[in-house]
């Protein structure tokens, strides 16, 4: 695996250049959250998820370190605004900095303007694309990233449409998995149709995924066929400071249910179908986001992985009891249903009194000092391995965690 110690020189070396070139023309934006801790007894740390696509309660819950940086430079040449974008990430799965992966995220420049397609946007590149998440689990439940091309803002009526093909190669002797590179390669092209005006404050969104598995070697598997359908809704709820978005996802063969690939050597038979609901809201100083998920997974006989359905409900919730000084906490719930297996069950309760530049929700940074609670049941330990959920191997259902962290975006 790379390390940070290999490619951050390179990815310093070039900012330093962009900078000097043209300070006053390149942007720095990031995100990064960090931040030691523990478990009772002086263990290592751990974390408490069953692995499901919303069964990740974050706060007090994130065992690793992660940030993003990039550089964006921008500009208009004879009618065609551009915009140049280069980000670096850092990983690490734990608080030992010195063994970090890293590698460059995104990579691509994009532009508008051109007397062929004036009101298209074109490009081309390595990067995030179309991304819509629920905060309090990390999880994008539409994200498009990926290598590839593609033109959007597209008018067609009141809605705006994006094309964009990507192409996922074997890295066959270059690269390794820890950077992105993978052993399954594949070709995927999405039609995303955005701002489709419905009802007043709402907006549907429609996004369609094509996928493609290819492979060099036949002991991976035969290359299949993937599609899937997303369609979301957002809704802005004046009522509320904030709003609401509804998700309903279907995805077959080696397509994923975020519109990128899934399994890309899965049968072109497997289904998934899931259904989602987030809510955010900011009430004077009571602020917060709260999801529930349903989902299902048909059985995939090539990678061995039984039918199974799933379900998470949760939310976390601040009060600001002065402008930078906040109560926030979270409770979630999952389980799994594997067929021929029990029903695996986890409760996740965190507590965080947290300092912020503000008293909402959303005011980043964040300094938290945080204590994690979590009860699970035999058939969650069995179905993570010999060390059971926490990996600790010390076959306990229930576990408390505490800490601190940092999190900020600009």
């Amino acid at each position: 695996m790379k390390t940070i110690r290999s490619v951050a020189p390179r990815a310093l070396a070039l900012a330093a250049a962009l900078v000097a070139s043209q300070a006053q023309a390149v942007d720095f934006d990031g995100y990064f959250r960090a931040g030691p801790g523990a478990t009772s007894k002086d263990a290592a740390r751990a974390c408490y998820n069953l692995g499901i696509s919303g069964g990740h309660y974050r706060l007090g819950n994130e065992c690793d370190f992660y940030g993003e940086f990039g550089l964006t430079q921008t500009g208009t040449t004879e009618g065609v605004a551009w915009k140049g974008k280069v980000m670096f990430s850092e990983y690490n799965n734990g608080t030992d900095v010195g063994d970090s992966a890293s590698s460059f995220a995104q990579m691509y420049v994009e532009g508008k303007g051109f007397d062929i397609a004036p009101g298209t946007n074109f490009w081309i590149g390595k990067r995030f694309y179309g991304r819509k998440d629920v905060h309090i689990l990390d999880t994008f439940f539409v994200r498009l990233d990926g290598v590839g091309a593609g033109a959007d803002q597209i008018a067609i009526g009141g809605a705006k449409l994006g094309l964009a093909y990507f192409s996922s190669d074997s890295f066959a002797g270059f690269g390794d998995p820890g950077n992105g590179a993978s052993t399954n390669p594949g070709n995927r092209f999405n039609v995303d149709v955005t701002e489709i005006p419905v009802n007043p404050g709402g907006q549907l969104r429609v996004t369609g995924t094509f996928t493609q598995g290819r492979y060099d070697n036949p002991t991976d598997g035969k290359g299949t066929g993937g599609f899937g359908l997303s369609l979301q809704h957002t809704q802005d709820i004046a009522s509320l400071g904030g709003g609401n978005t509804l998700w309903l996802q279907y995805a077959q063969g080696s397509a994923g249910l975020d519109g990128n690939f899934g399994t890309r050597n899965a049968e072109s038979g497997v289904k998934k179908v899931r259904l989602v609901e987030s809510v955010t809201w900011q009430l004077g100083a009571f602020g917060g986001q709260a999801v529930a998920l349903i989902g299902q997974q048909g059985e995939d006989t090539i990678n061995g992985t039984p039918k199974f359905k799933e379900l998470s409900i949760g939310g976390r919730a601040s009060y600001a009891l002065t402008k930078n000084f906040k109560l926030v906490s979270e409770l979630g719930y999952m389980q799994k249903k594997p067929d021929g297996s029990d029903t695996q069950k986890l409760t996740k309760f965190t507590f965080a009194p947290t300092l912020a530049t503000g008293p909402g929700f959303w005011n980043r940074p964040e300094l938290r000092l945080y204590v994690t609670t979590a009860k699970w049941n035999d058939a969650a330990n069995a179905a993570s391995g010999i060390g059971g959920l926490t990996g600790l191997g010390n076959g306990k259902t229930k576990g408390t965690s505490y800490g601190a962290q940092a999190e900020i975006w600009f």
